[in-house]
């Protein structure tokens, strides 16, 4: 509970307010600021709005293309005005664009610095004046210990920041990162970056944060990015399939290409009780290619193989192991923990039941 209220300090609410609400993302280069604006856009769809991204940075051009890109992925629309034109003519654009096609929040990406100075405290002072944004977050890369915190505090300083974002939160870094900026500057974190993708920003919860230092999982967190990923259909289909002990090599390839959908392997399994041990462990197994090797022998092996794996005898064996740039262990190694999956499934299914995670396919 202690550790809970020490992350927890600060008002935690993400507000939307304004026609359109203004978010603006400030921070150093390299801190993962335009990549957390896209993860950011994405979230803000999640809740029903229709955000517009603003490349508010006129100095580094491949950082405009670098948004532009992002957000032609996400299928969003993009502002940015030629090179050379101002800071705040370019927002205002940005924003009356916005009014005029009915988008109802602004992302403001602003121009970052390699070091924390002057200048880049003015232009973002002025860009606050001006337009009084609903958010105005700051992007700290985790990574960087103390110097997160020292550059925490210079802009707490310098202008009115609302909360934190933290990029490169995953393993050790995320609970020492985010206790020591949130108690020495007195700033809350709001979001965490917890990979590369756009959908890797979650929601910052002091309590599911605590439970993982400590050890103690969050399952919620788990929950939540299962329903995300699983729909309703496809977890009463897969428990079908497993009651009639129907589950085949193409179930289990499919199930893979979802569960990397939920993010890295190891950052999953912290979330599970217990087994936070375990999670680096995984990450290595994820490292070293292991899941990539597993698909290509599944690809590797033809449809009668991937439902009947008891066809595969040692010349097929042979000839998945060359076609999938693999080893005869390793084939072998893969049939025999899927033949250990199967009679797993089938004691968990006796009596026609499955164990099943509350909300697990509910939406």
């Amino acid at each position: 509970d202690e550790l809970t209220a020490v992350l927890g300090a600060g008002d935690r609410t993400f507000r939307l307010i304004g026609s359109p609400a203004v978010v603006m993302l400030v921070g150093l280069q390299g801190s993962g600021k335009t990549t957390s604006a896209a993860k950011l856009a994405r979230h803000i769809v999640r809740l029903g709005r229709q955000p517009m991204l603003v490349a508010a940075d006129p100095y580094r051009p491949a950082a405009v293309e670098q948004l532009r890109t992002l957000g032609k992925s996400l299928e969003l629309p993009v502002w940015s005005s030629p090179p050379g034109t101002a800071v705040l003519d370019i927002a205002r654009a940005g924003i009356a664009e916005a009014k005029r096609t009915g988008r109802d929040v602004v992302i403001l990406d602003t121009a970052g610095r390699l070091t924390v100075d002057e200048a880049l405290m003015e232009e973002i002072r002025e860009l606050g004046r001006a337009l009084q944004p609903a958010e105005t977050l700051l992007v700290v890369d985790a990574m960087v210990g103390q110097e997160s915190v020292t550059v925490a505090e210079a802009f707490r300083d310098a202008v009115s920041i609302t909360g934190l974002v933290l990029t490169k939160v995953d393993g050790d870094a995320r609970g020492g990162a985010a206790l020591s900026i949130s108690a020495v500057s007195g700033v809350p974190v709001k979001f965490l970056g917890t990979g590369e993708r756009t959908d890797a920003l979650e929601p910052f919860h002091p309590d599911r944060l605590a439970g993982r230092i400590l050890g103690m999982g969050d399952v919620l967190t788990l929950v939540e990015r299962a329903q995300e990923t699983f729909d309703e259909k496809q977890a009463e289909q897969l428990a079908q399939k497993m009651r009639k002990n129907a589950f085949t090599l193409d179930d289990f390839l499919e199930q893979m290409q979802q569960l990397k959908k939920m993010g890295p392997l190891g950052s999953i399994m912290e979330m599970i009780p217990g087994m936070g041990g375990a999670a680096k462990q995984a990450q290595q197994a994820v490292d070293n290619g292991d899941l990539k090797r597993v698909e290509a022998i599944i690809r590797s092996m033809t449809g009668q193989e991937r439902r009947e794996p008891g066809v595969l005898n040692a010349s097929r064996r042979r000839r998945i192991a060359r076609g999938s740039g693999t080893s005869l262990p390793e084939v072998n190694r893969l049939i025999k923990q899927f033949g250990e999956m199967q009679r797993m499934m089938r004691q968990l299914s006796g009596g026609g039941r499955m164990p099943s995670i509350p909300g697990l396919g509910r939406r």
